[in-house]
Protein backbone atom coordinates (compact mmCIF):
# COMPACT_ATOMS: atom_id res chain seq x y z
CA UNK A 1 0.00 0.00 0.00
CA UNK A 2 1.46 3.34 -1.08
CA UNK A 3 2.44 5.76 1.67
CA UNK A 4 2.21 3.13 4.41
CA UNK A 5 5.10 1.92 6.54
CA UNK A 6 4.74 -1.72 7.59
CA UNK A 7 6.82 -3.04 10.45
CA UNK A 8 6.55 -5.36 13.44
CA UNK A 9 5.41 -8.93 12.86
CA UNK A 10 4.12 -10.28 9.58
CA UNK A 11 0.35 -10.36 9.45
CA UNK A 12 0.27 -14.13 9.39
CA UNK A 13 2.31 -14.35 12.61
CA UNK A 14 0.82 -11.34 14.43
CA UNK A 15 -1.83 -11.73 17.09
CA UNK A 16 -2.79 -8.05 16.81
CA UNK A 17 -2.45 -5.03 14.52
CA UNK A 18 -1.69 -1.42 15.45
CA UNK A 19 -2.30 1.60 13.23
CA UNK A 20 0.04 4.43 14.29
CA UNK A 21 -1.19 7.88 13.20
CA UNK A 22 1.27 10.77 13.33
CA UNK A 23 0.69 14.42 14.21
CA UNK A 24 0.71 17.61 12.15
CA UNK A 25 3.96 18.22 10.29
CA UNK A 26 5.36 14.80 11.15
CA UNK A 27 5.89 11.65 9.11
CA UNK A 28 4.66 8.07 9.13
CA UNK A 29 7.88 6.98 10.82
CA UNK A 30 7.71 9.52 13.63
CA UNK A 31 5.81 7.26 16.04
CA UNK A 32 7.65 4.03 15.30
CA UNK A 33 9.90 4.60 18.30
CA UNK A 34 6.78 4.16 20.46
CA UNK A 35 6.68 0.52 19.45
CA UNK A 36 9.68 -0.10 21.70
CA UNK A 37 8.02 1.60 24.67
CA UNK A 38 4.49 0.32 24.18
CA UNK A 39 3.64 -3.37 24.54
CA UNK A 40 3.58 -4.08 20.79
CA UNK A 41 5.84 -7.13 20.58
CA UNK A 42 3.16 -9.34 19.05
CA UNK A 43 1.77 -6.68 16.71
CA UNK A 44 1.90 -6.04 13.01
CA UNK A 45 2.28 -2.26 12.73
CA UNK A 46 0.94 0.03 10.01
CA UNK A 47 1.87 3.72 9.88
CA UNK A 48 0.11 5.83 7.22
CA UNK A 49 1.53 9.07 5.85
CA UNK A 50 -0.67 12.17 5.69
CA UNK A 51 -0.62 14.07 2.38
CA UNK A 52 1.65 17.05 2.92
CA UNK A 53 2.34 15.74 6.45
CA UNK A 54 -1.00 17.13 7.67
CA UNK A 55 -4.29 15.26 8.08
CA UNK A 56 -6.40 18.45 7.98
CA UNK A 57 -5.36 22.11 7.63
CA UNK A 58 -6.91 23.87 10.61
CA UNK A 59 -7.32 23.14 14.32
CA UNK A 60 -9.39 20.15 15.32
CA UNK A 61 -12.00 22.43 16.94
CA UNK A 62 -12.45 24.60 13.85
CA UNK A 63 -15.79 24.39 12.01
CA UNK A 64 -15.72 21.03 10.28
CA UNK A 65 -16.36 22.52 6.82
CA UNK A 66 -13.07 24.44 7.09
CA UNK A 67 -11.17 21.16 7.34
CA UNK A 68 -12.95 19.59 4.39
CA UNK A 69 -12.35 17.81 2.10
CA UNK A 70 -9.09 16.95 3.88
CA UNK A 71 -10.72 15.49 7.00
CA UNK A 72 -12.98 13.16 5.04
CA UNK A 73 -10.07 12.12 2.84
CA UNK A 74 -7.94 11.36 5.90
CA UNK A 75 -10.70 9.33 7.51
CA UNK A 76 -10.99 7.41 4.25
CA UNK A 77 -7.25 6.62 4.36
CA UNK A 78 -7.78 5.12 7.81
CA UNK A 79 -10.89 3.28 6.67
CA UNK A 80 -8.96 1.74 3.77
CA UNK A 81 -6.29 0.58 6.22
CA UNK A 82 -8.95 -0.99 8.42
CA UNK A 83 -10.34 -2.81 5.39
CA UNK A 84 -6.82 -4.01 4.57
CA UNK A 85 -6.54 -5.42 8.09
CA UNK A 86 -9.85 -7.25 7.66
CA UNK A 87 -8.68 -8.58 4.29
CA UNK A 88 -5.70 -10.09 6.14
CA UNK A 89 -8.16 -12.22 8.13
CA UNK A 90 -7.89 -10.17 11.31
CA UNK A 91 -10.92 -9.13 13.36
CA UNK A 92 -11.67 -5.61 14.57
CA UNK A 93 -11.08 -6.67 18.17
CA UNK A 94 -7.48 -7.39 17.14
CA UNK A 95 -7.05 -3.84 15.81
CA UNK A 96 -5.63 -0.94 17.82
CA UNK A 97 -5.37 2.77 16.98
CA UNK A 98 -2.47 4.77 18.41
CA UNK A 99 -2.08 8.47 17.62
CA UNK A 100 -0.46 11.69 18.74
CA UNK A 101 -2.02 15.17 18.45
CA UNK A 102 -3.73 15.31 15.01
CA UNK A 103 -3.30 11.55 14.86
CA UNK A 104 -4.93 11.14 18.27
CA UNK A 105 -7.88 13.28 17.16
CA UNK A 106 -8.22 11.28 13.94
CA UNK A 107 -8.11 7.99 15.86
CA UNK A 108 -10.88 9.03 18.23
CA UNK A 109 -13.01 10.50 15.45
CA UNK A 110 -12.70 7.37 13.35
CA UNK A 111 -13.85 4.97 16.05
CA UNK A 112 -16.69 7.31 17.07
CA UNK A 113 -17.91 7.38 13.47
CA UNK A 114 -17.36 3.63 12.95
CA UNK A 115 -18.24 2.13 16.33
CA UNK A 116 -17.43 -1.55 16.91
CA UNK A 117 -15.48 -3.64 19.41
CA UNK A 118 -11.90 -2.69 18.62
CA UNK A 119 -8.85 -3.91 20.48
CA UNK A 120 -8.30 -0.42 21.83
CA UNK A 121 -7.44 3.22 21.20
CA UNK A 122 -4.50 5.19 22.61
CA UNK A 123 -4.82 8.94 22.05
CA UNK A 124 -1.85 11.00 23.17
CA UNK A 125 -3.17 14.59 23.33
CA UNK A 126 -6.36 14.57 21.28
CA UNK A 127 -10.13 14.77 21.28
CA UNK A 128 -13.12 14.37 19.01
CA UNK A 129 -13.11 16.70 15.99
CA UNK A 130 -15.38 19.65 15.24
CA UNK A 131 -16.44 23.06 16.50
CA UNK A 132 -19.43 21.43 18.16
CA UNK A 133 -19.64 17.70 18.64
CA UNK A 134 -22.36 16.19 16.52
CA UNK A 135 -24.34 13.24 17.86
CA UNK A 136 -22.69 9.88 17.29
CA UNK A 137 -24.56 6.59 17.19
CA UNK A 138 -23.55 2.99 17.68
CA UNK A 139 -21.81 0.79 20.23
CA UNK A 140 -18.09 0.57 20.97
CA UNK A 141 -18.85 -2.53 23.04
CA UNK A 142 -16.35 -2.00 25.81
CA UNK A 143 -13.43 -0.90 23.63
CA UNK A 144 -10.73 0.47 25.97
CA UNK A 145 -9.78 4.06 25.15
CA UNK A 146 -6.90 5.91 26.81
CA UNK A 147 -6.50 9.69 26.44
CA UNK A 148 -3.60 11.54 28.03
CA UNK A 149 -2.68 15.22 27.76
CA UNK A 150 -1.54 18.33 29.55
CA UNK A 151 -4.18 20.11 31.60
CA UNK A 152 -3.05 23.33 29.90
CA UNK A 153 -2.18 22.24 26.37
CA UNK A 154 -2.28 25.23 24.00
CA UNK A 155 -3.78 23.23 21.13
CA UNK A 156 -6.06 20.78 22.93
CA UNK A 157 -8.24 22.14 25.76
CA UNK A 158 -8.72 19.55 28.45
CA UNK A 159 -12.43 20.42 28.48
CA UNK A 160 -12.67 18.90 24.98
CA UNK A 161 -10.94 15.77 26.23
CA UNK A 162 -13.52 15.47 29.01
CA UNK A 163 -16.34 16.01 26.49
CA UNK A 164 -14.78 13.30 24.31
CA UNK A 165 -14.55 10.98 27.32
CA UNK A 166 -18.22 11.53 28.05
CA UNK A 167 -19.34 10.89 24.47
CA UNK A 168 -17.18 7.81 24.00
CA UNK A 169 -18.42 6.41 27.30
CA UNK A 170 -21.99 6.97 26.13
CA UNK A 171 -21.07 5.00 23.00
CA UNK A 172 -20.06 2.09 25.21
CA UNK A 173 -16.29 2.51 25.42
CA UNK A 174 -14.28 2.09 28.62
CA UNK A 175 -12.43 5.40 28.80
CA UNK A 176 -9.53 6.51 30.96
CA UNK A 177 -8.53 10.18 30.57
CA UNK A 178 -5.54 11.56 32.47
CA UNK A 179 -4.49 15.21 32.66
CA UNK A 180 -0.95 16.20 33.59
CA UNK A 181 -0.04 19.42 35.46
CA UNK A 182 2.29 20.81 32.81
CA UNK A 183 2.10 22.56 29.43
CA UNK A 184 3.97 19.97 27.38
CA UNK A 185 2.67 18.98 23.95
CA UNK A 186 4.41 15.63 24.02
CA UNK A 187 4.13 12.01 25.13
CA UNK A 188 5.09 11.36 28.74
CA UNK A 189 6.52 8.19 30.23
CA UNK A 190 3.56 8.11 32.63
CA UNK A 191 1.17 8.05 29.67
CA UNK A 192 2.99 5.15 28.07
CA UNK A 193 2.80 3.16 31.31
CA UNK A 194 -0.90 3.96 31.70
CA UNK A 195 -1.65 3.09 28.06
CA UNK A 196 0.14 -0.23 28.37
CA UNK A 197 -1.78 -1.10 31.52
CA UNK A 198 -5.24 0.12 30.48
CA UNK A 199 -5.30 -0.80 26.79
CA UNK A 200 -2.51 -3.13 25.71
CA UNK A 201 -2.23 -5.37 28.77
CA UNK A 202 -5.89 -5.38 29.74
Amino acid sequence: MEGIIKTGKDFAAADKVAILIHGRGATAGSLLGLADALALDDFAILAPQAPGNTWYPYGFMAPEKENEPHLSQSLEIINNLVQHVLDQKKDLDQLYFIGFSQGACLSLEFVARHPARYGGVIAFTGGLIGESLSPYEGDLKGTPVFIGASLEDFHVPFSRIKDSERILTTLGARVKAIGFPDRLHSIREEEILAANQFVLNS
